[in-house]
């Protein structure tokens, strides 16, 4: 159990991949969550700190947190986010963990 506390810990600051500049502190739960938005959204969004969205039309997630408060849109997450466009954003659902983790995952990305 010990060394089960010690891995985590030493996961706790992590170097973000494709991402210049410092480590960010990012805990396990963060770190799922920034895995669960590149494969999920990272097609249409910019996902990390740094560079445009692959679609013209997605903004960059970096800009939600500074949009929105973070906290309140588990219940968008849970529900699937709707989108006042035409564009071609999927319709998804996500278990109750992996909301969790995006969260953590969206207040790193704050400024």
């Amino acid at each position: 159990m010990l060394l089960l506390m010690m891995l985590l810990s030493l996961m706790e600051v992590q170097p973000r991949p494709g991402v210049a500049g410092p480590p960010v502190d990012m805990t396990v739960s963060a770190l799922h969550g920034e895995t669960l938005v590149r494969e999920r959204c990272g097609a249409c969004h910019a996902v990390g700190r740094e560079g445009p969205s692959p679609l013209a039309d997605a903004p960059p997630l970096r800009e939600i947190p500074n949009r929105y408060p973070v906290d309140n849109l588990e219940e968008a997450l849970a529900e699937g986010i709707i989108v006042a466009h035409d564009g071609p954003m999927p319709a998804f659902e996500m278990e109750p963990e992996d909301i969790t983790d995006i969260i953590a995952y969206l207040r790193t990305l704050k400024d």
